[in-house]
């Protein structure tokens, strides 16, 4: 029986290694701000976060988007993405 091998990605918050299913994902399309991606599948290059509050607080705080996608992402950016992080929970 063959073993599916299971996507790993780094959290840019706190740089540990989980699989993509657990992890959120934030999507920067070429044209256009960046968003929570939850389907996973959007266009655009993509970052992977964890899915705590703790983690989501660092995003914000160390505006952590703006060096991983080398460019200036506006607040409400961070904000969209906390509000719908807390929504969902």
């Amino acid at each position: 029986m063959k073993v599916k091998k299971i996507p790993m990605r780094m959290c840019i918050a706190c740089h540990e290694m989980k699989p993509k299913k657990e992890m959120l994902r934030i999507v920067k399309p070429k044209e256009g701000e960046a968003f929570l991606d939850l389907t996973g599948k959007a266009a655009g290059r993509g970052a992977y976060i964890c899915d705590s509050p703790d983690c989501i607080k660092k995003l914000k705080k160390g505006r952590l988007l703006n060096k991983v996608f080398s460019s200036q992402i506006p607040e409400e950016v961070y904000g969209r993405i906390e509000e719908a992080f807390f929504a969902g929970k």
